[in-house]
Parts: C-alpha cells; sequence; structure tokens
C-alpha cells in the first residue's frame, strides 16, 4: 500500500507530500531494531524511551516512512516524515487500515479486571468454539485461533501487533474474538479505534500502580472503567459481588447482567461444593438464571472459578450458546497454565500448574488447595533472577506457613544464581521448620516432585504458569512445565 492510499482514508485524512505519495509501506514498527525497506516506523513516547531518539537507526536498517510527534534529529531529506498529534492513536487507525480493517468484521469480546480476565477469557474461547462459533483468544497465554498458539510479549499486544493477529484471525476464518483488555491497554491506546460487541468486569483491586504504570489507584480503575463506556459494547457483563461495581458501571450506557455467589443476579451460583477424584479436583455448583438451572462441573478449584465460569456463561448466553453446551465445555475446560490440574495418569496425586509468583498470589492459591484436604500439600517455587529481591523472604513466609514440604528451585534465573535466590527465599522461613529440599535446575526439580508424590498428595508447580520458556543466562530456553511432569509421570510405576 502506498502512503497516499494509507494516509488519505476517510479515518485519517492526512496529505502525504506529492513526492512521497507513490512510497510503500508494507508493515508497521515500533521497535527500530525490527525496521527493514517498506516499513512505517511509529516513534512512540515511552516512560523510559522516546521512539523519536531512535528514527535514524530505523533509517539505517532501510526505513524511509516514519510517523512522528516531531521531526526526529538525523534523519536526511527522503526521509518521509508524517507529523500527528499523538503517535500511539494514529498508530491504531494506521494499522486498522494497513491490514484491511479486519475488526471491522468480526465480533470483539473483552475482559477486564484485577484478577481473572485470562481464565475467563479462555473459558469464553472454549465455550464459543465448542458451540461452532469460530473464535480466537489474545491475551497473557497468547494469541490463540484455528489449532495455533502464539506468545505475546503483552496481556493486550499493542496496536500494531493487535490488527496483524485479527487480519490472520480473519483470514482463517475467525468470527469473533475475546481479548484480555489490560488497564494499560487502554492507558496507552492499545485498542484505540477497536469497538467491542460485548465487555465484561471480573473483579478490582490495587495493582499495577506507580513506577511506570498508573500513578494511582483512581488512574487504574478508571482506565478500567473506560473499556465498559467508550469502546461501543452494547453489553457488559459485571461481577455484582465486587464493591466497585456501582463505580466501574457508572458511565455504562449499554444493557448489563450482573453474576454473583452472594446474592440474586442475572446469573448466580449456589450449591458450590469442591471436588476430587483421580488426580483432578475441582468445583460443582448450580447456576441460575431467571427460571433456568444448570449444575456446572469445573476443572479447577476455587470460589474464584465461579466467578469466573458465571461471566463466561453470561458472555456466552448472550450470544446464543445453550446452557447445556456452556456446561459441557466448562466440565472439559482447563485454563492454560492457571490453576491448570495436569493429567500425569498418576491418579494418587493431583498436579497443579498456576502462574502464582509472589506471596499474595502464593497464599491464594496454597490456601485455596488446603480446602481439598491433602495428605500433603507441596510446592515447587522459585524467584526470578536479578530483579525481584523484596519478593523472595516474603515467597518463604508464605510457603513455609502454609504448606508441608517446598521444593526450591529456579524460576528465571537469567544471569543470577539460583542458589542465591533460593537462600533469599529461605530467609522468609525463619524459625519455622517446614521441610524443604533446594534443586536449582527446575527440570530436576519438577521430575522430583513427581517421582516423589505420594498418596493423597497435591502438588503446586508456581510461577511459571502458561510460560513456554525458562530465563537462563540471558537466553529464552524452551520449556514446558507440562509436559515435564507428563514424561516423569509416564516413568513412575503405579
Amino acid at each position: 500500500m502506498t502512503l497516499k492510499q494509507l494516509f488519505s482514508s476517510p479515518a485519517i485524512g492526512i496529505k502525504i507530500p506529492r513526492r512521497f505519495e507513490s512510497r510503500r509501506v508494507d508493515t508497521i514498527c515500533y521497535d527500530s531494531r525490527m525496521c527493514a525497506p517498506e516499513t512505517l516506523f511509529v516513534c512512540i513516547r515511552g516512560a523510559v524511551t522516546d521512539g523519536h531518539a531512535y528514527a535514524a537507526r530505523a533509517y539505517e536498517r532501510g526505513c524511509r516512512a516514519f510517523l512522528c510527534e516531531e521531526r526526529p534529529d538525523g534523519l536526511p531529506s527522503d526521509a518521509a516524515v508524517i507529523i500527528c498529534g499523538n503517535t500511539r492513536r494514529m498508530m491504531a487507525l494506521v494499522a486498522s487500515e494497513l491490514y484491511g480493517r479486519p475488526a471491522d468484521s468480526m465480533r470483539l469480546i473483552g475482559i477486564t479486571g484485577t484478577k481473572g480476565k485470562t481464565t475467563t477469557s479462555l473459558l469464553i474461547y472454549s465455550i464459543l468454539n465448542a458451540a461452532g462459533i469460530p473464535t480466537g483468544y489474545i491475551g497473557t497465554v497468547g494469541v490463540m485461533y484455528a489449532g495455533r498458539r502464539t506468545s505475546t510479549l503483552r496481556s493486550t499486544p499493542e496496536s500494531a501487533d493487535l490488527h496483524q493477529y485479527l487480519r490472520s484471525m480473519k483470514q482463517a476464518g475467525i468470527t469473533t474474538v475475546v481479548m484480555e483488555v489490560s488497564s494499560q491497554a487502554v492507558y496507552m491506546d492499545r485498542i484505540f479505534g477497536l469497538s467491542f460487541d460485548v465487555c465484561a468486569f471480573t473483579n478490582l483491586s490495587p495493582d499495577h500502580i506507580g513506577g511506570n504504570e498508573h500513578p494511582t489507584f483512581e488512574h487504574y480503575r478508571d482506565c478500567k472503567a473506560r473499556l465498559l463506556s467508550d469502546y461501543g459494547a452494547s453489553f457488559v457483563v459485571y461481577n455484582a459481588d465486587d464493591e466497585n461495581a456501582p463505580y466501574m458501571l457508572k458511565n455504562v450506557t449499554a444493557l448489563t447482567s450482573s453474576v454473583s455467589v452472594r446474592q440474586s443476579a442475572d446469573y448466580y451460583a449456589d450449591e458450590i461444593s469442591n471436588w476430587r477424584r483421580d488426580g483432578g479436583l475441582g468445583v460443582d455448583f448450580t447456576l441460575h438464571s431467571g427460571d433456568t438451572m444448570a449444575r456446572i462441573r469445573l476443572r479447577t478449584p476455587g470460589a474464584f472459578s465461579v466467578y469466573n465460569a458465571l461471566v463466561a456463561a453470561a458472555v456466552s448466553r448472550r450470544l446464543g450458546v445453550s446452557y447445556a453446551d456452556i456446561a459441557k465445555a466448562l466440565a472439559e475446560a482447563t485454563p492454560i497454565g492457571r490453576f491448570e490440574v495436569v493429567d500425569a495418569s498418576i491418579p494418587y496425586a493431583t498436579f497443579v500448574i498456576d502462574y502464582a509468583h509472589n506471596e499474595l498470589s502464593l497464599r491464594s492459591a496454597l490456601s485455596v488447595l488446603r480446602e481439598y484436604n491433602p495428605r500433603r500439600l507441596v510446592v515447587l517455587v522459585g524467584s526470578v533472577g536479578g530483579r525481584t529481591f523484596s519478593r523472595r523472604a516474603p515467597i518463604g513466609a508464605a510457603i513455609s506457613e502454609l504448606a508441608d514440604f517446598c521444593i526450591l528451585t529456579a524460576d528465571d534465573p537469567d544471569f543470577e544464581d539460583p542458589m542465591d535466590i533460593i537462600h533469599d527465599i529461605l530467609t522468609g522461613f525463619g524459625d519455622r521448620d517446614t521441610p524443604f529440599v533446594c534443586i536449582p535446575d527446575r527440570r530436576e526439580a519438577i521430575r522430583y516432585a513427581v517421582e516423589n508424590a505420594k498418596d493423597g498428595d497435591i502438588v503446586l508447580f508456581a510461577g511459571k504458569g502458561h510460560e513456554s520458556f525458562i530465563l537462563v543466562n540471558g537466553e529464552h530456553v524452551p520449556f514446558s512445565e507440562r509436559s515435564i511432569i507428563i514424561e516423569a509421570a509416564s516413568a513412575v510405576k503405579i
């Protein structure tokens, strides 16, 4: 597409100097290291760096078209420099145009909240696909559609990447996309110009505040609330039990539907009970909506799983999925890396993968698993190297208080010695005599956990969750916790 074709569309309306009108653009890039000829380099001002300072590097890599808020220093006269007031917003509009406006013919579902975005989105993804609705997913565990899965750096990708993913999905026949929408995605205009058919709010608590993220809780909250009110949603599902729900809804004009486990709502749950059998565990409940009741079984534990399932059910009903199909899909769904119970063919023990990687999330995860009355509650955990120093002792305190046995290992050690990280975690044990073992190699630690599991044990593999790599000495080494567990289990004699 030429610059003239790209920028003269009604949604953009920027006039390109005649001598640059025929210059071609095939891709959009905001990282100068990824630039090439026929790339449009977008100069984005970030919290740490300013893309304008890297324009000359993009030029050196062959780039000759630049979208900027001011002309960068060091660009020769043959560089086509297009000036606009907000490059983040303009990048979103230009990306949509370049990739054929894919979102215009797709149904978008946006999920926001402090916790539960990933699991709720994956449940909706599972339900809709099982019901015959070709659905894609964009979120923390990557991009998934039509049997494919690609990793991403962010829960909600930058707009240039987002529209490229949407185009690929459309070309594969996807008609509906469920997307995790982070507060940063709203704040940084990654979803600018998109219109969502359905949005959902799971819950809200202080998070992502300070540093390079949100300046205050109020700012964080308001960014999340904007998804529900400012992006075209005709239907909004919300957690009526969350104290912030009234505020989140104050500017919403769409039709709304509530979910609850404490009170009467459009979708509410009662008769909630835990189940555990043959290496699996989860929760059962009765879903009520109007005069309809449906018994639901989930393969993930805890009351929060019930909330996630209620939101997923409400969204799916809006899209016409029957209660029977919802119940069937939920009974078979296992969200990747979020309290994921691994079918390891060892019926006497239960293996759970979760992303819990700090004190709060570990306390929550272990407390939930304790409700299932394990013979031993075992936790395998590490911490990220080079930057999580203040997190380690609290991790040690949490696991030494709540677990029966601890396996201390690596997470993403990078350039730090895993034994130094383990030592820091151990300082949190204090005078508690919780038994533990130190195995720096995470692969070996996983094998040890599986091989030494006893009848009635629940083993939590914490920290990696959905991730498909481990960071060692600056390299992302392929790593699948699930595969290692299954491989180790296959060698165990039952």
